[in-house]
């Protein structure tokens, strides 16, 4: 019990600081635009556009993410609604986030999740500019914190979820 208490005094801690920068007015746009590119939308684009354009193992893409995704979502939306860990404007008193989140519990981060799984799986099939792919991620998950609807904690689980999830069915599907 006293290694939760620090660990929820650590993420209230990281919270105030990271948050405090989202107040910035040239931070503020970024993270908002940050955040809406990890809505889903990217999830259904990219497989389609590699589709589209007949580009090698576009079809091993889009069925890894397909498989990850489902699995994903499963078990985000399980972990979320059984942990029922409230999002930082309500569970810290006088707090204010920037935006309201699409649902009601905060962890783990689904936006953290689902990116860090779309960058995991475009590495494992695709290789390149892979820094750039996990910097979007990161973006993802870091601008959750900074319009205050996250916990730092959240997007770290989130991240290694949705990363884990990635390469499990990447390992199932034998690549």
């Amino acid at each position: 019990m006293k290694m939760l208490l620090a660990i929820h005094r650590l993420d209230l801690q990281l919270l105030a600081r990271i948050f405090s920068q989202g107040e910035r007015r040239m931070v503020r746009p970024l993270a908002r635009a940050l955040s809406r590119s990890g809505d889903g939308y990217l999830h259904l684009l990219v497989p389609l556009l590699l589709l589209l354009l007949a580009v090698d193992g576009a079809t091993l893409f889009a069925g890894l993410l397909a498989l990850a995704l489902l699995l994903e979502r499963g078990l985000y939306w399980s972990l979320k609604n059984s942990l029922k860990r409230r999002r930082p404007q309500e569970a810290v008193p006088g707090f204010r986030s920037l935006v309201t989140a699409a649902d009601q519990f905060s962890f783990p981060s689904g936006h953290s999740s689902a990116a860090f799984l779309l960058a995991t799986a475009l590495a494992v099939v695709y290789g390149g500019p892979v820094i750039a792919m996990f910097l979007w991620a990161s973006g993802v998950a870091l601008s959750r914190i900074l319009l205050g609807v996250h916990f730092p904690g959240d997007t770290v689980a989130g991240a290694l979820m949705g990363s884990s999830i990635a390469l499990l069915c990447a390992g199932l599907l034998g690549l």
